[in-house]
């Protein structure tokens, strides 16, 4: 597993990033039996407003999953704590929908290659179980606008994200509500 760890606005040392490893590295090693990434990032904020001014970024990379938490403290070792606490609720939350999924065994029943085991038709069984739990579809045409346009038709609807042709670059995208108020754009590239 490749652990990588960031500082933004801040200088790390070792002692941080020791800490870190120990409660963070090693908990997901024990937790998930397939993770590619770890990345973890320290945050100052310098407005001398907030007291909880240390905040902690860690995203995970597993098997068919990405999970992130991030939590604040008034000290790094503080935030560590807190978001590795998190970090373990979040896993065993993933671990137990793949349980009740029925998918458990995820990774034994599509071979290396991404196709189920020849004559087993157990890559029908599981496009069977994911095409019935989708219980809505919805159609609708979509009409080139700017990505702000997009923001204001998703706020009029009310929904955390929106689909559209974005009128610069003449490809589908979305935009979408972040946690921190802000407003992310995904657009795939061909």
């Amino acid at each position: 597993m490749e652990y990588i760890v960031k500082g933004i606005n801040t200088g790390l040392n070792d002692k941080i990033k020791d800490y870190s490893e120990k409660k963070i590295k090693n908990r997901i090693e024990k937790l998930l039996d397939r993770t590619t990434i770890t990345e973890v990032k320290f945050k100052l904020e310098k407005n001398p407003r907030i007291s909880d001014n240390k905040e902690i970024e860690i995203t995970v990379f597993a098997a068919g999953a990405v999970i992130r938490v991030m939590d604040t403290g008034t000290d790094f070792f503080e935030a560590i704590d807190r978001s590795s606490a998190k970090l373990e609720r979040q896993i065993k939350k993933y671990r137990e929908k793949l349980i009740t999924k029925g998918r458990k065994n995820h990774t034994k029943e599509i071979a290396p290659n991404g196709i189920g085991e020849p004559g087993t038709g157990e890559l029908k069984n599981i496009e069977d179980k994911i095409r019935k739990s989708i219980v809505k579809t919805k159609t609708f045409i979509l009409k080139p606008i700017p990505p702000e346009e997009a923001v204001i038709q998703m706020e009029l609807i009310g929904h955390d994200f929106f689909v559209f042709i974005n009128s610069e670059t003449e490809r589908t995208a979305v935009v979408y509500k972040r946690k921190d108020s802000d407003y992310g754009m995904i657009e795939p590239t061909i």
